[in-house]
């Protein structure tokens, strides 16, 4: 078996591989990334593979059996980036596809949403094995705004007292291994998210906690809360953007109450206070 992960010098990608190396014969995995010298220290072999460039991918894809397909970050981008990925696979021969999609993505509010059901319908039309994994909230996306927090005496956000089922990336990594490395999930849309939920407002709390800091939970609107994203530098189109996702969350779109995503990788999701310990 071959493995080929996609975006492996991502966050995510590098703890994937990292996995899989705890498992599998280093020269059984292949790094697919835009510049293979920033791969060096992976510790497998990495070739160019560029999601706008689809001449670049079918010979990266070469003798590749299974790809791990991490959906790309360029929001309004990505069902053509990954069609691509998807038509080269195809040509080159590849077995099966594993796809980070977004949980309940054919329900979900959100917009991401739009992209990754585009990328469902073509590994559906596709003819090949898959298995879509369709991965919840990541907690270090919330624990990535506590530096600020704790700078500014305040959590902002405007998620309202909305549930966030989310999980650490090291969980999601876990599962794209347990599933890379079996075809026993074949054929498999799997929803996963975290074993217990929290809303900002506990999150919060035990940044409080831990900090030994008073660091409530403001909630703005979602146009105030775009507003102060942007006044911190994101560009306005990406704090928009974040800021419905918090919309989402208050309705609901972040929450499940599934186990699936620990009855796959054996062992409890990583706890929000651990995550919290870490990001301290």
């Amino acid at each position: 078996m071959t493995i080929a992960v996609t975006g492996a010098t991502g966050q995510l990608g590098r703890l994937v591989i990292e996995k899989l190396k705890a498992k599998l014969p280093a020269d059984q995995i292949v790094a697919l990334v835009r510049s293979p010298e920033k791969a060096a220290d992976l510790g497998v072999t990495a070739r160019a593979a560029d999601y706008n460039k689809p001449e670049t991918l079918e010979p990266a894809l070469a003798g590749i059996d299974t790809v791990l397909l991490i959906s790309g970050n360029e929001i309004g981008q990505r069902a053509t980036q990954h069609a691509n990925v998807i038509a080269a696979a195809k040509a080159a021969g590849v077995a099966r596809i594993v796809y980070t999609s977004l949980l309940h993505a054919d329900t979900s509010v959100l917009s991401l949403a739009e992209e990754h059901l585009a990328t469902e319908a073509a590994l559906a039309a596709s003819g090949l094995k898959t298995v879509i994994l369709r991965n919840g909230w990541y907690t270090e996306n919330y624990l990535a705004s506590v530096g600020p927090a704790l700078a500014n005496g305040a959590f902002y956000g405007a998620a309202g007292e909305g549930k966030i089922s989310s999980a650490s990336r090291a969980d999601y990594a876990d599962a794209a291994v347990a599933v890379l490395t079996t075809d026993a999930y074949d054929g498999q849309v799997l929803e996963l998210s975290g074993d217990s939920a929290y809303t900002l407002s506990e999150l919060a709390a035990e940044l409080s906690r831990q900090s030994g800091k008073d660091v409530p939970y403001v909630d703005l609107s979602e146009a105030d809360y775009a507003k102060g994203l942007e006044g911190a530098g994101l560009p306005a189109p990406m704090a928009a953007a974040y800021a419905s996702f918090d919309t989402g969350a208050k309705t609901g779109a972040l929450y499940d109450t599934g186990t699936t995503l620990s009855t796959l990788i054996g062992h409890p999701t990583t706890p929000l206070s651990a995550a919290m310990a870490a990001a301290l």
